[in-house]
């Protein structure tokens, strides 16, 4: 997941610049120049009780520098309004980068109270930019001379997203309107911070405590040596603790021979903040969705939905619902056949059960095991994170020539993380890379990339980009080192598919570089990735097994392909699940607050979806929508994926590591950014517009189950 557009929604054109920070703030590490190798932030010396202040400075100067450009006496031209507004806010973005990354991957209670204050303050500020009567006036008067200005094709896309988005953003709104806009989007601004600290707080809890080994059966060593180290992190020395972090729960579902404590934890996950009490988010996704209405009608758009899509490749709800239910026919069909075959599974090792949605994992990895003799704890000894990430770094090496160097001088923000020096295949310098792997109580969950720093040049100087990539594996015991499950290691070289994005910016512009792109195109380069993680030419490279050095056999990865289509149905029935809740929630076209749950249920009523199976996220902990960046947008994952088994098809045809495809690849789409619209990027690189064949073959929705 690109973490950008936690961000983009509150800065969106407070982008990078060259101004010097008000007099007498020197002694905030946040504000003073920063010196240190590739002027990274200096972690060592910034405190959480530094941010307050900062936020309060930089946006001052950011008025400041706003002001300026508004009540120019000169006539507005494109460099004077339009680029000037680009290049105003540096200390604000900068400020914000840092805030917002360490907020998600090490908070603290004064970080989390810093954001209940700062974030509507955030969006009152860029409201106060967005509705600006005489800084609109200027940009509209340089937009209305577009075709006669001498404008190179960036500097027209500049101008293009620029005025479009002040008019998506209320430049045009009048009066009560104006001020009705303002109040919605300071209340969404609590909301959402809200729904995220909720979840973290659920999610961190111990959801189950195990202190008989007995009630540890079925779990392989693993699993088990997770979980006490989990416990013993949480005062329980002795037990076993599981919580509602995906690392967690999941191995338990896969391998518990204890049913009654399945039914247990996976009940924990889908009830998360949805029982009463002060971290209930059922109100506040209602409020959300109610306001964000209200918002898009205001704009004189009919649902949310409509509002976020036209700014994407998709455009419309229409073809978002179009692409979805050309998936949802054939993957529920095969979900159901699935089904029936867990519970044949289920009578023959004589478990007198009703399949439940609490079994379908147990009764899945059975199955696997038997259809394929293939147990998916078998490869984990063989991917062992360290040399995981490595294989990422040498992918990257072999398509593009790219090195990584540890950078032990560079501060970092909490001891898991390291810092890579990262250049390119001519020595030149392509930017700063933190790596961040384990879980922990101050990380929310899930895996994400953002930004320190964007790329962008001015003066001549390419500045180039500082990057994180987060996850939330699980952390191994004392002086044992950190084994990943198949899909671990799949998330890792999806993070990595982000990063690459960020990595090879070359725009002149920080809102329009690297991954500051169209939401369903923004997955596309991550997932891209994800296909050299398992490749038969990269695979056996770096699965080594962590105790004898011996490589993964070739009949276990004769199994894992054999295997690959398995399970199928449920993955992608699951997603598309979630992916149309959550159109389903930001296509309501009147600002009315819904009962949540009676909501949901009557939307997976009408999709037919099967009992045994759940929406990948239910609405109370649904935070890509109702914390994050993908509201309207979770469809973003799978129209990514048409783009990337399509565009991968290329590289299965000409050779994975063809070096021509790979430098038309670099060039045509992890180097341009937004510099033009997402689909003439990629018809440039592809040759075509992409076809949705290879993603049905490839999740095998076209021929026999797998």
């Amino acid at each position: 997941m690109n973490n950008g557009a936690l961000v983009l929604g509150v800065v969106a054109l407070l982008a990078l610049a060259a101004c010097a920070g008000p007099q007498g703030t020197a002694e905030n590490p946040l504000l003073a120049e920063w010196t240190g190798p590739f002027q990274s932030p200096p972690f060592d010396r910034i405190r959480d009780e530094d941010f307050e202040p900062a936020f309060e400075a930089a946006m001052a100067a950011h008025a400041a520098e706003v002001k300026a450009i508004a009540d120019s006496a000169e006539p507005p031209t494109f460099a004077n309004t339009v680029e000037a507004l680009e290049r105003s806010g540096k200390q604000l973005d900068r400020v914000s980068k840092v805030f917002f990354n360490l907020n998600a991957a090490r908070t603290s209670d004064v970080l989390q109270a810093t954001a209940r204050k700062v974030s509507p303050e955030l969006a009152g500020h860029r409201d106060d930019i967005m509705l600006d009567e005489k800084l609109f006036a200027r940009i509209k008067a340089v937009w209305d001379r577009r075709e006669e200005l001498d404008l190179d094709p960036e500097q027209q896309r500049l101008l293009e997203r620029q005025y479009t988005e002040f008019v998506r953003n209320g430049a045009n709104l009048e009066g009560e309107d104006r001020e009705r806009f303002r109040q919605i989007n300071a209340e969404l601004s609590k909301l959402t911070t809200r729904f995220g600290e909720n979840l973290l707080k659920e999610m961190n809890a111990v959801a189950l405590l195990i202190e008989d080994e007995a009630d540890l059966a079925g779990l392989p060593q693993g699993v088990r040596d997770a979980a006490a180290a989990l416990a013993a992190s949480q005062g329980h020395e002795g037990a076993w603790a599981f919580n509602l972090q995906r690392t967690s729960w999941t191995p338990f579902l896969q391998y518990s021979e204890r049913r009654d404590l399945r039914e247990r934890l996976h009940t924990a996950y889908t009830s998360l903040c949805a029982h009463g009490g002060e971290t209930d988010n059922r109100e506040i996704a209602a409020r959300i969705a109610a306001l964000r209405v209200e918002r898009a009608n205001l704009l004189g758009y009919p649902t949310h939905a409509a509002w976020v899509l036209e700014e994407n490749m998709a455009k419309t709800p229409e073809a978002v619902y179009e692409l979805l239910d050309q998936l949802w026919t054939p993957a529920l069909a095969r979900a159901r056949r699935e089904r029936d075959g867990l519970q044949d599974l289920a009578h023959r090792l004589g478990d007198d059960i009703t399949l439940a949605s609490w079994d379908w994992w147990y009764y899945a990895e059975k199955l696997r095991a038997e259809k394929y003799a293939f147990d998916e704890a078998e490869v984990k000894p063989y991917l062992e994170l360290e040399r995981v990430r490595q294989a990422a770094f040498d992918t990257a090496n072999r398509l593009w020539g790219i090195t990584f160097a540890r950078r032990d001088d560079v501060p970092v923000y909490h001891p898991d993380v390291q810092a890579w020096e990262v250049r390119d295949a001519d020595g030149s310098l392509l930017g700063l890379y933190f790596t961040d792997h384990f879980a922990r109580e101050s990380k929310r969950g899930g895996a994400w990339m953002d930004n320190y720093r964007d790329q962008w040049k001015e003066d001549g100087k390419n500045i180039r980009p500082i990057i994180v990539n987060v996850c939330n594996f699980s952390r191994p015991p004392e002086g044992q080192p950190a084994l990943l499950s198949l899909d671990e290691a799949s998330t890792l070289f999806h993070e990595f598919g982000h990063f690459l994005h960020g990595l090879f910016a070359r725009g002149t512009y920080a809102s329009l570089s690297g991954t500051n792109v169209a939401q369903d195109f923004v997955e596309m380069p991550s997932q891209m990735m994800e296909n050299w993680a398992l490749a038969p030419e990269v695979l056996p490279t770096y699965a080594v097994h962590y105790r004898t050095g011996e490589p993964i056999p070739a009949a276990l990865i004769a199994k894992l392909e054999r295997a690959r289509r398995f399970n199928q149905g449920f993955a992608t029935t699951e997603y598309l699940a979630a992916s149309l809740l959550d159109m389903d929630w930001h296509t309501l076209t009147t600002p009315e607050e819904k009962d949540p749950m009676a909501f949901e249920a009557a939307a997976m009523e009408r999709l037919g979806l099967i009992p045994e199976i759940e929406p990948r996220y239910r609405t109370p902990y649904f935070s890509h929508i109702f914390a994050g960046g993908y509201s309207a947008g979770y469809y973003s994952y799978v129209w990514a994926e048409v783009l990337d088994a399509d565009a991968f098809a290329a590289f299965e045809k000409a050779g994975i590591f063809d070096p021509e495809l790979a430098r038309s690849y670099r060039e045509n789409i992890l180097e341009k950014g937004d510099s033009e619209p997402a689909m003439v990027l990629y018809e440039r690189f592809r040759g075509a517009r992409p076809s949705i064949e290879p993603l049905l073959e490839r999740r095998g929705l076209t021929g026999e189950d797998g």
